[in-house]
């Protein structure tokens, strides 16, 4: 028995953990929490077990109930079998497992692939590592029922995860995601896991479905001849350590690229991700090395994606030829007005096409998507509702693409999640596309600016560690629900949405609608003047996310920098406002 002084339910667990069927190495971690009397580290490891989120089971690798270990994914790979043998009752399940770069991943992944073959469930095992999307690819191809990608995305190197898939190859949403979580409560001891591999359930694949793959994103090509033309483009490209590696540059070179240049330092894949601090595309500092890169060869366009190649960074050069970082919406923007412009000139819209984005994405979208007469569906946050929304409508319309802020983006309906490994290949052919019009990215963006008006876009992330942590947040998105704001950065607010009631509030009318998505711990205030501010706890890691977006008329190109200088200070008012800043 332990003697600190710990909350009764967490006390409980540990005991648990001490006293039950794990191996020494597990008890002999947590042993040394308590001779140190780290009471923070015990309570944050064994507070609550992990649950599924927006991305799926992720967490601190350790020891614990709420740490990604051995226990907790096989508790987690038992109940997805029992759920898979629920719904699918009387089928032969199948399975697909992948993993990243990240420390343990492939052993996650073995680990994972033994619990699926101990339940008689046949597993097509990426022995090594692969991308995130050609696991959601595979699902499909080779009719899968489910699958598993071992990857914490773009977290810490502390970090893990288990990202579960359904059968129509997207991450599992409600009320799959409950289902499976209320089988994994079921199961009380570890006793329960079936951790026996049957070798007869396995089959390794890799070579074969990486053709499939990359030739489905091939026939995605648009403008091959404006590639022929600028094939000498000088692309800049970064795996940052990840799997990005495995498929980004073969697929540029099957796209005709021939001028592909990798930087060194980052090519091997290593989980401790040794030249950055975060591995995430989204910062700054990532793509530090390829910006070097980029400078030294006068690149085009430089990309860089993250561990698990679901999210694309992508430099261009500016008019005054410096490099700078695009943002998620930027990207999202660009690539979709591309995309809808090359089918529009091949007459191809007809009016069963659609693109999606989240509701905290640029808003830029929807009136681009308008102008085309081409429809713009708005989900939760998490691509997985993107996919979610694919498959509902597949047969009937026809997906072109889709994207979320945080630099994740699908061209096609090969995949029901984010592929950076496409996205790569479209950005670098909507680049040459317009090199070879005498035009450049950044000129077209400018350009989408001076028809639709800027809209500038900034998130600040809160992190809130722990219990506390978590309360802190919940106590945040309570306060602003019980008294929320009459006005941010000047301007009165016209209407509260809030997802988790499913409710959208008309302030001056009282007016009240239902919002048809799912339920989901999310609010946005529109303010008079155009201004849209989110607030959202994010559902893989511990913060509390803000998404604001202001927008203004750009009359000339030449105002471009004094009109944003003014929704710069526009932003930072919100945020202030917000007390986020």
């Amino acid at each position: 028995m332990t003697t600190l002084s710990l909350d009764p339910n967490i006390q409980e667990t540990i005991d648990a953990w001490l006293a039950g069927n794990y191996d020494q190495a597990t008890k002999s971690e947590i042993q040394k929490m308590i001779d140190q009397g780290d009471k923070k580290a015990l309570t944050d490891a064994f507070y609550k077990d992990l649950e599924f989120g927006t991305g799926g089971l992720r967490g601190i690798m350790g020891a614990g109930s709420n740490r990604v270990n051995k226990y907790t994914l096989g508790t987690a790979t038992q109940g997805f079998c029992n759920y898979l043998y629920n719904t699918y009752s009387g089928e032969q399940l199948k399975v697909v497992i992948a993993h990243d770069s990240r420390i343990n991943s492939k052993l996650f992944a073995q680990l994972t692939a033994e619990v699926f073959s101990a339940n008689d469930i046949y597993v097509y095992f990426f022995e090594d590592l692969r991308p995130t999307p050609e696991l959601s690819f595979a699902i499909r191809e080779l009719g899968c029922h489910g699958g598993v990608m071992l990857t914490a995305s773009h977290n810490p190197k502390e970090y893990n995860g288990y990202k579960a898939y359904g059968k129509d190859g997207g991450q599992l949403v409600s009320p799959s995601d409950k289902a499976v979580m209320a089988e994994v409560k079921k199961i009380q001891s570890i006793d329960a896991i079936k951790f026996d591999k049957r070798e007869r359930n396995i089959e390794i694949i890799g070579k074969k479905m990486d053709e499939k793959y990359l030739d489905a994103l091939v026939s995605l090509s648009i403008s091959k001849e404006a590639i022929q033309r600028q094939k000498d483009l000088k692309i800049v490209f970064s795996p940052i350590h990840g799997t990005g590696g495995v498929s980004v540059p073969p697929v540029l070179k099957k796209f005709g690229f021939e001028n592909v240049m990798v930087v060194e330092e980052q090519a091997t894949p290593d989980g401790n991700f040794p030249t950055v601090v975060y591995p995430n595309p989204e910062e700054q500092e990532a793509m530090t090395l390829a910006l070097k890169k980029a400078k030294t060869v006068d690149a085009d366009l430089v990309m860089a994606t993250d561990p698990d190649a679901d999210r694309v960074g992508i430099a261009i050069k500016n008019d005054k030829n410096e490099f700078i970082l695009l943002n998620g919406n930027q990207a999202a923007c660009l690539l979709i007005h591309y995309v809808l412009t090359a089918w529009e000139k091949a007459g191809k819209l007809d009016g069963d096409q659609y693109v999606v984005k989240t509701v905290v994405t640029s808003y830029l979208i929807d009136k681009i998507a308008a102008s085309k007469e081409v429809p713009c569906y708005n989900t939760l946050t998490g691509f997985k509702y993107i996919g979610e929304l694919m498959t509902q409508l597949e047969g009937k319309k026809t997906f072109l693409a889709g994207g979320e802020e945080s630099y994740g983006y699908l061209v096609g309906e090969h995949a029901r999640d984010k592929d950076a490994v496409v996205s790569c290949a479209m950005l670098a052919e909507m680049t040459a596309y317009y090199k070879d019009q005498g035009s450049s990215l950044y000129q077209a963006l400018l350009n989408l600016y001076e028809e639709y008006g800027i809209y500038k876009e900034k998130l600040i992330a809160l992190t809130k560690k722990g219990k506390s942590g978590a309360e802190e947040i919940q106590a945040m998105m309570d306060g602003f629900r019980k008294n929320p704001p009459t006005s941010l950065g000047g301007s009165d607010i016209v209407t509260i949405k809030d997802y988790k009631s499913s409710t959208s509030l008309e302030v001056a009318s009282g007016e009240k609608t239902r919002i048809d998505l799912p339920s989901s711990n999310v609010l946005q205030f529109f303010t008079e003047d155009g201004s849209i501010i989110s607030a959202r706890p994010s559902g893989t890691e511990p913060k509390i996310k803000f998404y604001c977006s202001v927008n203004d008329q750009l009359p000339n190109k030449s105002d471009f920098e004094q009109v944003e200088a003014g929704l710069n200070k526009k932003l930072d008012r919100i945020l202030e406002d917000l007390g986020a800043k």
